[in-house]
């Protein structure tokens, strides 16, 4: 509505231009601003009154005209004529009433802007002298230092001379009553200079005590600031450092892997809260732009976390335990042969708990013959997880598991010489190492 009444007003100011009346008393002048969109709007309601007391005259004439009698006609024009009296009578005396009351209240109106305007001059004439008073506080200060300066200069002149003359008066000692009067009067002189200096010293040391006090006020809560976002910033980078190395170390596609943990959790809403800034615009535009990217890293770190859980990067064994067999080319236990080995065995007593190495979705569970008891899980980026030998399946297929859910016991069934768990992990389909992946997050999780 304001920025209507503005963009009218700057049309009518063409045709129409601004009018003042001034008000003046003994004390005080003031003025009553009438703006284009007021002068129309007053013009117009003119305009429109006298057009209704002009059509009602007519009515009213021609109703007495077509009246039947020339007699009642003029009885009719009587008291159409009085009735209309009174109504303008009325209508002038309720405009009157309520112009006094409008000029009441702009006189009201008028008397708290004038107060509000004197408060802010008072105001601003206070900051002014603040400002002398500051501007003066620092030259007394820079006069006092150089002051200082000076006496220091002058008593350690003074105490040279004095060390040269006591030198003096040491090896020629009354010889001379002369060299005694110069002592006496360096020593005065000397003990007057160094009160001097004391006392510059001290009044120094107070403007510097205040001065300090305004710096350090302006300069704590900058420096505070800084602290915490320093310490947030390396929190952040000690926690996502080994993150992403991990997943860089291991060939995951990380972007890939991220954008897909980002899409699950993509959630977002709440109300928009007002940016509060002050004049201190750098520094405000500084602290803004280091807690955004403080805000980004830190989503960063979580949905790395996030990742790193849907990868089978966690150990399978919930448990004391002991490594039997790596991956790779080995003789097979069982013929002797020499045969590749695809997984990791991992040893323990019968009914360890078995968990699951990421989160996923298990896409096997049952009986698979020389596996025995098998668990398959399917991860993100194609991995799948395998858990063999077991002696309980405590999931079945389609259920969904988080890295540490139990999954089953570890046991000895299918082509196996003991209790152990044959752990396995394939990526598109082919084999790899799990040893690397279970070390991985050695210092993570």
């Amino acid at each position: 509505m304001a920025i209507n009444l503005v963009k009218i007003n700057s049309l009518l100011s063409k045709h129409i231009p601004e009018q003042r009346i001034y008000l003046r008393s003994d004390k005080t002048a003031r003025y009553v601003r009438l703006s284009p969109v007021i002068q129309t709007v007053a013009g117009t309601t003119f305009a429109l009154s006298f057009c209704w007391v002009v059509v009602a005259t007519v009515m009213l004439a021609v109703q007495a005209i077509s009246a039947k009698t020339e007699k009642e006609q003029a009885g009719v024009l009587q008291q159409a004529y009085e009735k209309r009296l009174e109504q303008l009578s009325n209508e002038r005396n309720k405009r009157s009433l309520e112009a006094q009351t409008s000029l009441e209240r702009f006189y009201i109106a008028l008397d708290q802007v004038s107060l509000q305007q004197s408060e802010l001059l008072e105001l601003e004439e206070q900051r002014r002298e603040l400002g002398k008073g500051l501007s003066i506080m620092q030259q007394k200060l820079q006069d006092a230092i150089k002051s200082r300066d000076v006496a220091i200069a002058r008593a350690n002149n003074l105490q040279n001379k004095f060390k040269t003359v006591s030198n003096e008066i040491n090896s020629e000692f009354g010889k001379s009553n002369d060299n005694k009067d110069t002592l006496v009067f360096l020593s005065d002189a000397l003990k007057k200079t160094s009160n001097d200096r004391d006392k510059l010293f001290s009044n120094t040391k107070k403007m510097e005590e205040q001065v300090e006090i305004l710096e350090l006020d302006s300069a704590l809560l900058q420096e505070r600031g800084n602290q915490i976002f320093n310490r947030l910033e390396e929190a952040v980078d000690i926690a996502l450092a080994p993150l992403s190395k991990i997943l860089n170390q291991k060939g995951i596609n990380t972007k890939s892997l991220v954008n897909e943990v980002r899409r699950g959790y993509s959630g977002a809403g709440g109300p928009i809260t007002p940016i509060e800034t002050s004049s201190e615009s750098v520094l405000h535009d500084h602290m803004s732009k280091r807690a955004s990217s403080l805000f980004r890293e830190l989503d960063e770190v979580n949905l790395m976390k996030l990742a790193v859980s849907r990868v089978p990067l966690g150990h399978p064994v919930a448990g004391s335990h002991r490594y039997t067999s790596g991956f790779g080319y080995r003789k097979d236990p069982v013929n002797g042969k020499r045969r590749m080995h695809n997984g990791t065995d991992l040893a323990a007593p019968l009914g360890t708990k078995i968990v699951a190495s990421g989160d996923g979705v298990v896409i096997f569970a049952g009986n698979n013959g020389g596996y025995g008891r098998l668990i398959k899980i399917r991860h993100s980026q194609g991995f799948i997880s395998y858990y063999a030998h077991l002696h309980k399946i405590n999931v079945k297929v389609g259920q969904k598991v988080l890295r540490g859910d139990k999954i089953g016991t570890m046991g000895n069934s299918g082509r196996s010489t003991g209790v152990h768990l044959h752990y396995e992990i394939r990526l598109g389909g082919k084999p790899i190492n799990a040893i690397n992946y279970m070390k991985a997050t050695k210092n993570v999780f």
